[in-house]
């Protein structure tokens, strides 16, 4: 990010825009911040086996490469994001409810596999809604993206408490009470105009032609998909090593903390997004090798804090490069190829995370830093096309996280 790239302090409009979309991010993250960390361990509950939970949980990442890229082009060919954000919430408030009352292996598989198809969408959705009113306000995207997180840290308190007073069986209610405040919530978001098109109109097919957008989509891709294991069974590690569920959360919880330093403190950034994501991928080879050694609880508690780095710096340098290199009138397309380009690696390694885990445990973080340093040596090849200034019809923003 450069200095000249600074944005005017926001309008009224702006403010009231923003604080809709932080409600909204807000209220959608707290239904991660209670899936993520007791998801798997509510699977296991109710009887799911390890290599049935991998391919259960790989399931919303399969998703985003299959029907997410629709949803979130034909939302944007139709200037229907917002309503796309509303529906998409609402069915998915549905499908966990729905997912509560089975316990049949097959019967959760499959349900599951259904409201992942709309809960996928929600993040890319609101990305790009995001991203559209960073080009439209001149809004800063870590500041408006923080609040997420924010609100994922008091899901994941909120069911760390109740995972040492209910049964385990029990936790899935959870999600479902915050995924019907999150559908409510998209009720109050404020319309977004249409953007203006290029003068060069681009395709969204034409995306993937360019070298540059595919760069940034393969880099993300694997520096986020490094995460894989950790999503799927750091929880279910940390139970078996005899960590209590409040001390699960607050594992999490740390992470998350660190995440959103690196959002709110974004706008001060002045290296380029290029620099930023390296700096991600290289935090994940880190933390990956230090948490396969099984480290003691100080250590991890301290590798934790990585995660502000491995995935909060990624994404703001991921949304910088797509605010650079990619125009405005197909910015949330480009989020649905970005999504599903790492819906497809996070499936792949989460289903190889599940062999790896039954037979190696922990040495399946190997793999996962493996994956960072894949993403690293991406990001150094192709740095000149990243470095390259923004085209003259691109809205530029360093507030976007660029």
């Amino acid at each position: 990010m450069s200095p000249e790239s600074q944005i005017p302090t926001p309008s009224p409009d702006a403010k009231r825009f923003a604080s809709r979309l932080a409600v909204f991010y807000a209220t959608s993250f707290t239904v991660a911040g209670t899936y993520l960390p007791f998801f798997t361990v509510w699977l296991k509950a109710v009887g799911i086996e390890a290599s049935l939970i991998g391919l259960i949980v790989a399931a919303p990442a399969v998703t985003r490469f299959t029907l997410l890229p629709f949803i979130t082009a034909a939302a944007e060919r139709r200037n229907a994001i917002r309503a796309a954000m509303i529906i998409t919430a609402v069915i998915t408030a549905l499908g966990f409810t729905l997912l509560g009352i089975l316990r049949a292996p097959l019967l959760i598989f499959v349900v599951f596999v259904l409201t992942a198809c709309f809960w996928t969408p929600i993040v890319p959705l609101t990305d790009g809604y995001a991203l559209k009113a960073v080009a439209r306000y001149g809004l800063n995207y870590g500041p408006l993206r923080l609040w997420g997180s924010a609100a994922f840290i008091a899901g994941a308190l909120v069911s760390g408490v109740l995972a040492d007073l209910v049964a385990a069986e029990q936790l899935i209610w959870l999600i479902v009470a915050f995924a019907w405040v999150g559908a409510l919530a998209g009720f109050g978001l404020r319309p977004l105009d249409a953007p203006a098109k290029s003068a060069t109109p681009q395709r969204g097919a034409s995306l993937l032609r360019n070298p540059t957008f595919l760069t940034i989509v393969v880099a993300a891709a694997l520096i986020q998909g490094s995460h894989a294991a950790y999503y799927t069974f750091a929880s279910i590690a940390w139970q078996g090593a005899g960590l209590s569920g409040t001390t699960i959360s607050v594992l999490w919880v740390l992470g998350v903390v660190a995440e959103i330093v690196v959002f709110a403190l974004s706008p001060r950034f002045t290296w380029s997004p290029m620099w930023l994501m390296l700096g991600g991928a290289l935090s994940a080879v880190l933390r990956w090798s230090i948490t396969a050694q099984d480290p003691s609880l100080p250590v991890l508690t301290v590798v934790q804090l990585l995660h502000g780095f491995t995935f909060g710096l990624t994404q703001v340098g991921t949304m910088g490069l797509l605010v650079r290199h990619v125009p405005g009138h197909v910015i949330a397309r480009g989020q649905g190829y970005y999504t599903a380009a790492a819906g497809f690696v996070m499936s792949a390694a989460s289903i190889a995370s599940g062999a790896v885990f039954a037979r190696y445990g922990l040495a399946v973080y190997d793999m996962m830093a493996a994956m960072g340093l894949a993403g690293a040596i991406v990001l150094v090849v192709m740095r000149r096309r990243l470095l390259a200034p923004a085209s003259a019809d691109q809205p530029h923003s360093a507030g976007s996280g660029g």
